[in-house]
């Protein structure tokens, strides 16, 4: 069945989904990398609805925590543990999980880029079209990934995440190359997710724009560490 949320005066059309309220929690969580410590020590919890901005300095291991949330990296110790999921799922399977690179392929246009994630990803979300629109980039729908320019590229890397529903949006340095005016955009989208009963964890090392948002500051791995509350 299809929604609509309304964000900053632009109407957002997904598809609804059916979930408990959700609580994403991180217990005494230590994750190691090539034998080194990285995190030590680190808890959190976010419900619905909320964002988790991680910040930190370069090597603090902001990436590595969202790899980790992922499933693309083992604990040490501690665990990760999400209330409200589907029966029969993880907290892998109900994540995206945006890297650093952008996982377009050059040959490809952006929206069959696009229908190549659908696929992938499954539980359908809104057709690439629609998710290029959101994003403002229905005029290169037909443009190889190629020939788009690195804002663009990071904004059709984005829309994946319309086109496949997932509650759990795992983003790492997602505003990378984009304007001030895609940085409104992608806020938007942030936004109308998290009003829908959604959660982000985003590293960056710049402000979201986003009211509410709660924030993790990593340091080197020396003390624990435990979320703010938001401001």
């Amino acid at each position: 069945m299809a929604s609509a949320v309304q964000v900053g005066g632009r109407v957002f059309i997904g598809k609804c989904v059916e979930l408990v309220s959700m609580r994403l929690s991180a217990s005494h969580v230590s994750i190691e990398r090539s034998g080194r410590l990285i995190i030590s020590n680190l808890s959190f919890a976010l419900d619905a609805g909320g964002l988790l901005t991680v910040t930190g300095a370069n090597g603090a291991g902001k990436s590595t925590l969202l790899r980790a949330l992922a499933g693309l990296l083992p604990l040490a110790a501690g665990a990760f543990s999400c209330d409200g999921l589907p029966l029969d799922t993880t907290l892998a399977t109900q994540a995206h999980y945006l890297g650093h690179l952008d996982a377009l392929k050059s040959a490809l246009t952006a929206e069959e880029n696009l229908h190549f994630w659908a696929a992938m990803l499954g539980d359908g979300g809104l057709s690439p079209r629609q998710a290029l629109a959101q994003l403002a980039l229905a005029h290169v729908a037909d443009f190889p990934a190629g020939y788009l320019s690195a804002g663009q590229k990071r904004r059709v890397a984005l829309a994946r995440l319309l086109v496949a529903r997932r509650p759990i949006w795992l983003l790492d340095e997602p505003t990378t190359a984009l304007d001030a005016q895609s940085q409104t955009l992608f806020a938007d989208v942030v936004r109308a997710h998290l009003a829908s009963g959604g959660l982000v964890v985003a590293a960056t090392h710049a402000p979201l724009g986003i009211a509410g948002a709660r924030d993790l500051r990593l340091a080197p791995a020396a003390v624990s560490r435990v979320a703010s509350q938001p401001a």
